[in-house]
């Protein structure tokens, strides 16, 4: 998985995808996504490094199957708010 941390003022925007989904641009109806190296890649990252940036995470940002299951197994994502954009497993997390 690659693990890239961005820190716009005082908040940390944890993004994380699979090595195979970067780079993808995916279309859900008028919506294209394009998974990014800008955003996405970062180091590649352990889950145990993964679950460490979710929890200190004001928001996220979060493709593929591995990445999904990391953060539903950590807790940091319930299964049902995960959606499918062009086959891809996609989750947000907000904390206000």
């Amino acid at each position: 998985m690659y693990l890239k941390i961005h820190k716009p003022g005082s908040g940390i925007i944890v993004a994380v995808c699979d090595k195979d989904v970067l780079g993808k641009k995916l279309k859900h109806g008028n919506v294209n996504v394009e998974i990014s190296e800008w955003f996405y890649k970062g180091d590649i990252a352990s889950e145990e490094q993964v679950i460490e940036a979710l929890a200190n995470a004001k928001t996220a940002n979060l493709f593929g199957e591995r990445t999904i299951a990391c953060a539903i197994k950590c807790g940091a994502v319930d299964a049902e708010c995960v959606v499918v954009i062009d086959g891809v497993k996609h989750a947000q997390i907000f904390h206000l």
